[in-house]
């Protein structure tokens, strides 16, 4: 697998105003040109009021395909400010619309850039900018009597938390980076007198912020 990679962790958006035009930024994951462009026709067609749908995409790994597009808007000021924010913050396998509703004011040339980049903005954080890496699910099962120190331990330790099940002892199921897994594996250890009982479940990838 290869991990290390910076992309979106979900699909969202988020809207503000600027002079009456409101700009709306979506931000989903695409893990190909057809996904990106799928999601551009998505938006496109749950917004059709809108005045322009400005959109970018960076695919592949090594960002091989990256288009764009101003889509009505003066040459420069949309479809560009927004592939350049998407490649300041690395991503990568993802795509970016960013949607006008005209206010009837002008922005100006400078005005709309700065609007399309705070539009960008919004859709990235919204969407979660997340590092994918290498990963292992495991569980951890400990008495009741140890399961509050564990839980209090888990909490200082780089270890996503998928649930528990309480039965007749405490499983807790946690997702780790999997070069952190030998020093997570090892504080458990300590931190329940070596009485946790550790099975791996599965490697996967997983987006970590």
């Amino acid at each position: 697998m290869q991990d290390g990679y910076k992309t979106l962790e979900r699909e969202a958006s988020d809207s503000f105003i600027i002079k009456k035009s409101r700009f709306t930024g979506y931000g989903s994951p695409a893990r190909s040109e057809q996904e990106a462009l799928d999601f551009l026709a998505r938006i496109r067609a749950e917004t059709k009021d809108a005045n322009h749908h400005c959109y970018a995409y960076i695919i592949g790994r090594n960002a091989g395909i990256m288009r764009y597009s101003d889509d009505g808007e003066p040459g420069g000021t949309a479809g560009l400010p927004i592939i350049e924010t998407m490649k300041a913050r690395g991503v990568v396998d993802c795509a970016v619309v960013v949607t006008r509703w005209f206010g009837g004011i002008l922005l100006g040339a400078g005005g709309l850039t700065r609007a399309y980049v705070q539009g960008a903005k919004c859709a990235l954080d919204a969407a979660r900018v997340v590092t994918m890496e290498d990963s292992v699910r495991f569980w951890a099962e400990v008495p009741y009597s140890l399961w509050d120190r564990l839980d209090y331990a888990l909490g200082g330790m780089p270890v996503c938390r998928e649930g528990a099940e309480f039965s007749a002892q405490v499983t807790a199921t946690l997702v780790v980076r999997k070069r952190d897994k030998d020093d997570v594996f090892a504080r458990i250890t300590a931190a329940t007198e070596g009485r946790a009982e550790m099975m791996e479940l599965e490697e996967l990838v997983k987006g970590w912020e």
